[in-house]
């Protein structure tokens, strides 16, 4: 007997093409997996109501049919409802992106997706956890999947969501950080690893990754594994623009660790201390709330469904 199946549509992705293309999707979700049910998510961050009203209703298995910030909404969801070893978790790459799949090695078209997740393969998996505060100074908790990050990838975050992504992902969030670059102004933060400061002054970007891609394809955590239950962390400092600009290419290739200056480190929880406001946050590509913050892994959390048969 099949798993009881929500899928969870973001209609918003790829600049509203997955609303124009969705009703063939489903089509072949249906011949590959049987009944489903679908919701479409309806304002931003939805899906992890949804995620977590469908766990809490005996859902066993969530398809993300969105980006990487859907699907890191739907395992805040599920986290929520505290039922993860209930419920499988798969992703069909349906967003820009795509880093969550890209770092995971999964499927990056969607008739492979769903055949993957149809053979029923599975892998359990970390996932992030971020205290944090809202605009208003609210401390507030949520969950993530691939990446959280302070600095100009806030910015940069809200730039690419306010432009057409029509000429693709990696285009898009390259665009967004020159954007970004010509605007953004370091601020000093200080960063504590497992109870040890690491860092104390301006950043450009810090992060606390739990794969190695973000930004469509920046390989910003090279060493990055999914299910190794550490957050790996990088620490890019207040460079000057310009020198900013000219090591770009280095962060697409992951080379950027060598660049005298940029830090990195693994560990289980980050603290990210700074003033109220003055450093934006990000997770999975979406622009969320401000530090100080606290970045913790959960390891194993989440039963991933679609693995390649190599990977499992």
């Amino acid at each position: 007997m099949s798993p009881r199946t929500l899928v969870i549509v973001n209609p918003a992705s790829r600049s509203g093409r997955t609303h124009k293309t969705f009703d063939a999707v489903e089509a072949r979700l249906r011949d590959a997996l049987g009944p489903l049910e679908i919701d479409w998510t309806k304002t931003p961050r939805d899906a992890e109501r949804l995620a977590r009203e469908g766990a809490r209703a005996g859902v066993e298995r969530i398809l993300v049919a969105g980006g990487d910030g859907t699907a890191s909404d739907v395992v805040a969801g599920v986290l929520a409802a505290d039922l993860m070893d209930e419920v499988q978790i798969g992703f069909l790459p349906l967003g820009t992106g795509k880093d969550l799949v890209r770092g995971l090695g999964l499927a990056m078209e969607v008739d492979e997706a769903i055949m993957d997740i149809a053979a029923g393969r599975t892998r359990q998996i970390d996932a992030g956890r971020l205290h944090y505060h809202d605009s208003e100074g609210t401390p507030c908790t949520t969950s993530f999947i691939n990446s959280a990050t302070l600095g100009i990838s806030g910015l940069t975050c809200r730039m690419v969501n306010e432009t057409s992504k029509q000429m693709g992902g990696t285009v898009a969030f390259l665009m967004g950080t020159l954007r970004s670059l010509a605007r953004f102004r370091p601020a000093p933060v200080q960063l504590v690893l497992d109870g040890e400061e690491i860092y104390e002054g301006d950043v450009v970007l810090a992060t606390a990754c739990n794969g190695p891609f973000f930004g469509s394809g920046m390989r910003c955590a090279p060493a990055a594994r999914f299910d190794d239950g550490l957050l790996d962390v990088v620490v890019i400092p207040g460079f000057g623009k310009a020198e900013l600009v000219s090591k770009l290419p280095r962060l697409y290739a992951g080379t950027h660790l060598e660049v005298p200056g940029v830090l990195g480190f693994q560990g289980r929880e980050l603290v990210a201390n700074a003033a109220p406001g003055s450093q934006h946050l990000e997770i999975d590509g979406e622009p969320l709330g401000c530090a100080p913050a606290r970045f913790e892994v959960i390891p194993e959390a989440v039963t991933l469904v679609g693995v390649k048969e190599t990977n499992s």
